[in-house]
């Protein structure tokens, strides 16, 4: 009797389920956090996700571009705007996804200070940051300082990094004693204490949007986004230092 050989056969011809791969485009902010949610997501559901960090304004700049993205998430409305009115992202998926503060840290685990105190602090240091005319982190922390009163006083000393975890680095590293991130990297990097928090109405808020491309190639991409809103990767983001939008 051919009939378990004809089955088995038509098993073997089957097609097989094969897994996604979803490319993301993160703030480079995103990254100790996104890296655990990307791998608890692929443990889970068995597509493969690849997460490029850079600034945002790069990120935005290459998916404008033609960069192979799936998903985009900024730490700037401004450049997720961008992308919008490129016609690069799909605007029916794009939400606010995670908030985040500015502080201002130094080395191993220095003293809190008040915000102005600052140019005191730094003497003839440098101060670390982000690119302060295209980087988000960089653009909050030049509009910090200048709310406060303090730009003018420490601009000279400013050294400008590629992202804001470049900057995280000079300090963390001992080249620049102090150096403004977002509160996420503070927690992300063992070597750097707070020194001080930013007011929150010295800046723009901070908001990360997020939304799946105009020419991602997968559906999961979208499953992807919703499930960063949810459990786990919400406790993840939070234990970050990151606050997820509601």
């Amino acid at each position: 009797m051919r009939l378990p050989f004809l089955a088995a056969a038509l098993v073997a011809l089957a097609p097989v389920a094969q897994a996604d791969e979803i490319t993301v485009f993160a703030a480079a902010s995103l990254k100790d956090a996104l890296d655990r949610i990307a791998a608890d997501w692929q443990e889970a559901q068995g597509d493969t996700v690849i997460v490029s960090y850079a600034g945002s304004s790069q990120l935005a700049k290459q998916i404008q571009q033609g960069a192979p993205a799936d998903l985009f998430i900024s730490a700037s409305a401004g450049w997720m705007d961008a992308v919008q009115d490129s016609g690069d992202i799909d605007a029916a998926t794009r939400r606010d996804l995670l908030g985040n503060t500015l502080v201002l840290v130094g080395t191993g685990k220095p003293a809190p200070s008040p915000v102005a105190e600052l140019p005191a602090l730094l003497g003839e240091g440098k101060l670390a940051m982000a690119m302060v005319d295209s980087v988000p982190a960089g653009q909050y922390g030049k509009e910090a300082l200048t709310s406060l009163g303090l730009w003018d006083q420490v601009q000279g000393q400013v050294a400008q990094a590629d992202n804001v975890r470049a900057a995280l680095k000079l300090v963390a590293t001992g080249e620049a004693p102090l150096g403004i991130v977002y509160g996420s990297d503070a927690v992300a990097e063992p070597g750097v204490g707070v020194v001080a928090t930013f007011p929150a109405d010295s800046h723009q808020q901070i908001t990360y949007p997020a939304a799946v491309t105009t020419t991602a190639d997968t559906p999961q991409a979208a499953a992807f986004l919703d499930s960063l809103s949810q459990e786990p990767a919400r406790s993840v983001f939070e234990s970050q230092g990151f606050t997820v939008t509601p």
